[in-house]
């Protein structure tokens, strides 16, 4: 891509041997990080070059390839500085630092350069992820012709000299750096660095003449000048509000909609996954809208056959327009009848019919989609409209089974996921290149395996095959990437890698909940809870009535400490779903973290009978062992064994039970287990440690947390 100064090629070059990528690929991750960051820091799109298969290690003799000397064309160069790249023999010294620093220093603007603030910074900008030996050194500075600065990202300790990573804790780190924050230095350094060259580059330009104006043009008197300058911005402000006419924006101000699911008329339930596909599939068309409010598909449904005010539908969804209808399908046909409801008073305001052939579905659901639109007043421009109208496959068939596999993944349970994935697999052998599908495989793996309906071998596999295949068929599937994210986070434990696939998901959109709820797990873990909370009301606005998101919303309360809130939660979601094990599982476990454990027997009993699996029992272990009955921690110790012939049951739950025993040596081996199956849960065995001081000052425990990569 071309840089945002005519005649370079790109805005940045990163330079890096190709052995400091190797393993848990920290230069990747960098550069993901720092495009993401450089989004947030400049108003244009900065090009970014970094050569994922690098010439790495050839000799000096070489020379540069023609592709390579284009891409050398770029306004800052920066060379990750390592125990290995100071080689003079190496192709990235050669070809790519010293290359560059002679094309800087003979093109328009020099290699040294002044900023704004008066000082001199290069645009070679080193960053440092070890701390080099005296020789190294000496070569980096007689080639940069002065003293190294550069922005470092080193974690040292006792005889520890390595690459800073996102997962780092500051304090542990002797040079006391936080890899968000050495992200910012660097983004904020090329901020710097571009802004002067942009300033040098329009200083160089001749003013055209046509816009240079004679004394006797210009205004005498400044200050009236000025007046009528302002005078006329209040105008055109005014004008704004009171002539909207004049003023056509495509962004939506303050509309926020939900769509209900259409009512079945066809008289056969075996079509009722085509009608809820419809409508789940308007929804996902509708999230694209940037700015648009579309409430949640779990909280819409959820008033599925319910006759209901749609006014109070409106106010309990937070809402002010309802798409209502209706689906019928006689022979080969297709009718919806639909119709939007203001909130406010309850009167439609548009409606409509639409009938087509089976086959023309895809139609029918554009058709719909943008007759919502425009009934609303939101005219799609450019990418926007592409996106809204974006089809997966132009297979009905395919897009059927699409359909029901979709149906009952909703259901959210074992075999509604077993199910689902069949259907995605017809789907995928109808239409081979059909992406979605493979997201949707990888999503029902990822849930068997998170909720201990299958083992680890049986999930994990089939889960990363398929989510590998669908980002590469089609990169810009918000689903995918929030898939991604949840495999980073919960089988990688890269909470790095994790955060950038969780931010592009929302930028395709912003009204995944799942994405924003997965979100705030992750920087949960991280430790900024303050930011999870935020991440956790925008999913909790989208999905008010969903048992799963406000399990996990309330899940970032107990992280944070904040027991009673996620008791005030807790009890929230028993009322919003009685027969819901999660509600009672967390009153329980707020009251147990409290130490108010009588009263916690009875929450955590209910949420064992509503679904009794390891994930439920565990809990209840814990509680009988700080009561200090150990025989009842047996029973549910032979509970979770019988368990493991019907389904699977974890390590880290085991590990758990064997700690209320007191236990440790058993607890610890079935930890490590859980660590050689890289088993999700184990990223939330910091929240338990702290409930066992003996267990917690044990070295073992550091080690473990050190081998998942939090923070000790």
């Amino acid at each position: 891509m071309a840089s945002i100064i005519p005649g370079y090629e790109y805005d940045i070059f990163i330079s890096y041997r190709q052995k400091d990528n190797k393993g848990d690929k920290w230069v990747s991750e960098f550069v993901e990080a720092l495009k993401t960051e450089l989004e947030s820091t400049f108003k244009e799109e900065i090009g970014v070059y970094f050569d994922i298969n690098p010439c790495n290690g050839l000799l000096e003799t070489h020379d540069v390839n023609a592709s390579l000397k284009e891409k050398l064309k770029c306004l800052i160069f920066i060379p990750i500085i390592s125990q290995t790249y100071c080689d003079s023999k190496s192709f990235a010294w050669q070809h790519e630092l010293v290359t560059f620093n002679k094309m800087a220093k003979e093109d328009q603007f020099g290699r040294d350069i002044r900023l704004g603030s008066g000082n001199v910074a290069s645009r070679i900008l080193p960053v440092k992820i070890h701390d080099l030996d005296e020789e190294d050194k000496s070569l980096l500075e007689n080639e940069l012709g002065g003293v190294l600065r550069s922005v470092e990202f080193i974690f040292k300790s006792a005889g520890v000299n390595r690459p800073l990573n996102s997962s780092d804790n500051p304090d542990k780190n002797l040079n006391k750096t936080y890899y968000r924050d050495q992200i910012n230095k660097v983004a904020n350094a090329v901020k710097e660095i571009v802004t002067a060259l942009k300033m040098n580059n329009q200083h160089d330009r001749e003013v055209p003449k046509n816009v240079v104006k004679s004394k006797a043009e210009r205004p005498k008197n400044k200050i009236k000048y000025i007046i009528g300058l302002f005078l006329m911005l209040i105008l055109i402000v005014l004008g704004y509000f009171f002539v909207p006419k004049l003023f056509k924006t495509s962004r939506p101000v303050n509309i926020s909609i939900a769509v209900l699911p259409f009512e079945n008329l066809s008289g056969d339930p075996g079509q009722e996954f085509k009608s809820d596909g419809i409508s789940d599939e308007i929804i996902n068309r509708l999230a694209q809208v940037p700015g648009l409010k579309v409430a949640g598909r779990t909280s819409s449904f959820s008033f599925k056959g319910k006759k209901q005010d749609l006014r109070n539908i409106g106010k309990q969804l937070n809402v002010n327009i309802i798409l209502d209808g209706s689906f019928r399908k006689s022979g080969n046909r297709i009718r919806i009848t639909a119709q939007l409801i203001k909130v406010a008073d309850g009167y439609p305001f548009w409606s409509d019919k639409y009938e087509r052939q089976e086959e023309n579905i895809f139609d029918l659901q554009d058709d719909i989609s943008l007759a919502i639109l425009n009934a609303i007043k939101i005219k799609l421009l450019g990418a926007a409209k592409e996106a809204v109208l974006k089809k997966y496959t132009h297979n009905p068939e395919a897009y059927q089974l699409y359909l029901q596999g979709r149906f009952y993944y909703n259901k959210l349970t074992a075999d509604g996921f077993n199910k689902a994935i069949d259907y995605y697999n017809a789907a995928i052998k109808i239409e081979p290149d059909y992406a979605s599908a493979y997201a949707g495989i990888a999503n029902s793996y990822m849930d068997l395996w998170i909720y201990n309906y299958l083992p680890p071998e049986k999930c994990l596999p089939q889960m990363n095959q398929a989510i590998k295949q669908s980002l590469q068929l089609d990169d810009e599937i918000a689903e995918s990437h929030s898939t991604m994210g949840s495999i980073k986070m919960y089988n990688e434990w890269n909470l790095a890698a994790a955060t950038i696939e969780f931010k592009k998901a929302i930028e395709l959109n912003p009204n995944l909940s799942e994405t924003h709820e997965q979100y705030a797990l992750c920087l949960g873990f991280l430790g900024n809870c303050t930011e999870a909370i935020k991440q956790d009301s925008i999913a909790n606005s989208l999905e008010p009535f969903s048992s799963m998101i406000n399990y996990y919303v309330t899940n970032i309360y107990w992280m944070s400490g904040d027991y009673e809130k996620e008791i005030q939660n807790g009890k929230r979601l028993v009322e919003l779903e009685p027969n819901f094990w999660g509600g009672h599982n967390h009153i329980g476990r707020g009251l147990m973290y409290l130490k108010r454990y009588e009263d916690a027997v009875p929450e955590l009993e209910m949420s064992v009978r509503l679904n009794s699996s390891s994930l439920t029992l565990r809990y209840l272990a814990l509680l009988y062992g700080f009561m200090g009955e150990k025989v009842k921690v047996r029973e549910v110790l032979g509970k979770m064994e019988n368990l493991r012939s019907t389904q699977w049951v974890g390590n880290y739950e085991m590990g758990q039970v064997y700690m209320a025993l007191g236990e440790f040596d058993n607890a610890y081996q079935y930890f490590e287990k859980a660590l050689e199956k890289h088993e999700g849960f184990m990223l939330y065995f910091k929240y338990f440690i702290q409930l066992y001081p003996e267990f917690e000052k044990d070295p073992r425990t550091k080690q473990i947390l050190e081998k998942i990569g939090l923070p000790y």
